[in-house]
């Protein structure tokens, strides 16, 4: 009797627990960002390929004494360029001080590219597909075949698998086969060859500048004509070039290839006078000449003849010869071969 009521007793304690205790669940801890803080990024907007200075026309104001022609080489530009985008009508290409011009948009300039990249008078650069190697060499079939012969890999005698036995076992190992010594000793007899390829079409794949010229900035450069430099360049000067004297008549020559944009007189202290556009970013100035010989729009080549010396629009007889780099003058010596 004292035994049943011991366990009712624990039976009812045990039911008071259960019915005093609450649900609760065991506590999840997540641990996928222990030390850590996560924070948003917002991405930078990519800048519009329209939105650089270089896209934004320029704007001249004419200022007094200034032609369309004078804009024209000041600038950089063909003045026809900039007639043609202002509406300015042929032939008197009238302007008048206070008036607004817009100017073209100047082409990116280009680093200069020794893989043979070459651009054209518009500024589109134009690459030749890669036949060179890392070391900068052609590469040709015939050194390639060469180089694979030379590898040190032995392809002959071809190995064979005898099926394992005792007989095989004891089987005497047979001499080697002289084969390898005989293609060895062939190699020698097929590399000159090879090598006399190679090197013809690096001859021929290598263009060898005119001579007395020198490669600046993908611009070939030569003298426009030969005599003494009687003045330097001088930045501080009207007309900012080199004076070359000379003889009336003595022919005058294109420095670089390049299309006529400009041949007259037009421009004050310039006498007759002939402006070769090179590329966006180069044009070539060929002043005081006693006759031209090309006309705008003409393409010429580096040493062709375009006008004959002569002293127009001023005191003595020379060519006055200017590089101008996005219509800013330059030292030609700078450029010129040193001869």
């Amino acid at each position: 009797m004292h035994l049943t009521k011991h366990i009712n007793k624990s039976w009812l304690i045990s039911l008071l627990l259960i019915g005093c205790s609450t649900t609760e669940h065991a506590p999840v801890v997540d641990r996928t960002n222990t030390g850590r803080q996560t924070t948003t990024t917002q991405a930078s907007p990519i800048p519009d390929a329209q939105s650089g200075s270089e896209s934004q026309p320029n704007i001249h104001i004419v200022k007094k004494g200034e032609t369309l022609y004078s804009i024209g080489l000041e600038s950089g530009f063909d003045y026809k360029e900039i007639a043609q985008l202002n509406n300015i009508a042929p032939p008197i290409y009238a302007i008048h001080v206070g008036q607004q011009l817009t100017l073209p948009v100047r082409a990116a300039a280009t680093t200069a590219d020794t893989s043979g990249a070459t651009a054209d008078e518009d500024g589109v650069v134009i690459t030749p597909l890669n036949t060179y190697g890392d070391s900068g060499t052609a590469v040709t079939p015939a050194e390639t075949a060469a180089a694979a012969s030379t590898s040190g890999m032995l392809t002959e005698p071809k190995a064979t698998r005898q099926p394992y036995s005792a007989a095989a076992l004891n089987a005497p190992v047979p001499a080697a086969v002289p084969q390898v010594a005989t293609a060895a000793a062939s190699t020698p007899a097929a590399a000159p060859a090879a090598t006399t390829s190679t090197t013809e079409v690096q001859q021929s794949s290598t263009a060898t500048p005119p001579a007395g010229s020198s490669n600046v900035d993908g611009i070939q450069w030569a003298w426009p004509t030969s005599g003494k430099v009687i003045a330097g360049f001088n930045d501080s000067a009207s007309t900012k070039g080199l004076d070359i004297g000379g003889t009336t008549g003595q022919s005058v020559h294109a420095s670089a290839a390049g299309k006529v944009i400009y041949s007259g007189s037009d421009l004050r202290g310039y006498g007759k006078l002939v402006i070769i556009k090179h590329n966006s970013t180069y044009l070539s100035v060929y002043a005081h000449n006693s006759n031209i010989l090309v006309k705008e729009g003409q393409q010429v080549t580096q040493g062709q003849k375009i006008a004959e010396m002569g002293s127009s629009d001023t005191d003595k007889t020379k060519l006055h010869f200017e590089i101008r780099r996005q219509g800013k003058s330059v030292d030609p010596a700078k450029y010129l071969p040193k001869n």
